[in-house]
């Protein structure tokens, strides 16, 4: 699978969209949003530069595109008005997604966006932001040296950039690390991952000036089991949605047997232990967050008649949909999500089930 070229969103504005089912990504952005305050808090303590100059890494398309970019003006502008700092004067945003990105999307969305901050909220100071797009893969260079003040990514970095190539034969029937997967899955999955955070962490030391900082938020497992309930769940139950497939002819057992994730959720220990490792940031704070998996019903068990499972799976499909139908083909997408929504209602009926995520704060090292 050459994951670059094939992994994106769910394109355009239709119902399976990323745009029109990225609750879950949008509640995580929003919590997060007074550990992006008080990070701008510590940066602001050096003063802002005349512009400022920030980029969103897997910003993938719809509203929550420039959400960050919303925050960020706002919460530097406002920073500088309360405490009677200089604010920048200038704020260049560049979004990154890899090229198959609908790009399309965000740049008919930024000239709307540009109207609301003509004027910074009580002051009176005109706010310049030029936003651009930026394809490319974050496990590569993509910002000259010393050219990012800020670096922000949320919802992406638990994308590797392939599917490890060492997998054992034997990791038959399932989709990622499951309870029937030898160790030498789990070992595959993590050494990935090692690889590709580490070459992430790499590539931004050069790109952030010192003292400048990264944030990123990434999907997570909240205890050292690689297979428990936070980190396997859901792709257990798509691996179910296949089996039934193939027991009614739709897929063969190669169909299934040939097919990974290029998706690792690690610990907290494991972040600590890669970023610790890489040596070129200084760790100042780590939080979680955690997210109901099912945004409609934020208090109570759902109802199997209910429509819950298919809110959850809709959201699934809007980032899956691309990688399964490259492999299984499109023709069968409606079939497989069907099956799903069935497994993902029973289980909602059972049990509330959380998105848990990791957000990190790190200052780049000055050398």
């Amino acid at each position: 699978m050459d994951v670059a070229n094939v992994l994106h969103m769910n394109a355009a504005n239709r119902e399976f969209s990323y745009a029109k089912n990225s609750l879950i990504q949008k509640s995580v952005i929003l919590k997060g949003r007074k550990f992006l305050e008080d990070t701008i808090k510590d940066y602001g303590n050096h003063g802002f530069p005349d512009c400022f100059k920030v980029a969103d890494l897997g910003c993938s398309s719809g509203p929550n595109a420039l959400l960050f970019v919303t925050n960020i003006v706002d919460i530097v502008n406002g920073l500088c008005h309360q405490k009677d700092l200089k604010a920048p004067d200038e704020f260049q945003v560049f979004l990154n997604d890899l090229p198959s990105n609908d790009f399309n999307s965000i740049f008919k969305m930024i000239q709307p966006f540009y109207s609301e901050f003509e004027t910074v909220r009580g002051s009176g100071k005109n706010v310049q932001c030029f936003v651009c797009g930026v394809p490319g893969s974050f496990y590569e260079r993509l910002f000259p040296r010393n050219s990012l003040h800020f670096v922000h990514s949320s919802s992406s970095l638990h994308w590797l950039s392939q599917v490890p190539d060492n997998l054992p034969d034997n990791n038959k029937g399932n989709v990622y690390i499951a309870k029937g997967s030898p160790a030498g899955v789990f070992e595959a999955y993590f050494n990935q991952f090692k690889t590709d955070f580490t070459t992430f962490l790499h590539m931004r030391s050069e790109e952030i000036v010192p003292n400048g900082r990264l944030v990123f938020t990434l999907l997570g497992r909240s205890m050292a089991d690689p297979i428990s309930k936070d980190s396997s769940f859901t792709f257990e139950l798509l691996a179910k949605s296949l089996e039934d497939m193939l027991v009614e002819g739709l897929l063969t057992e190669e169909d299934i047997n040939s097919f990974n994730l290029p998706v690792y959720k690690p610990s907290i220990d494991e972040l600590k232990a890669v970023i610790e490792s890489e040596g070129s940031f200084l760790l100042d704070n780590l939080e979680t967050i955690e997210v109901n998996f099912d945004t409609s019903n934020e208090n109570a068990l759902v109802n199997a008649e209910d429509s819950s499972g298919m809110i959850v799976v809709k959201t699934v499909r809007a980032g899956l949909e691309p990688l399964l139908a490259g492999h299984f083909g499109s023709t069968l997408m409606d079939k497989l999500f069907e099956r799903y929504a069935i497994h993902i209602t029973e289980h909602l009926c059972k049990e509330k089930v959380y998105y848990f995520n990791i957000v990190v704060s790190l200052t780049r090292k000055c050398n």
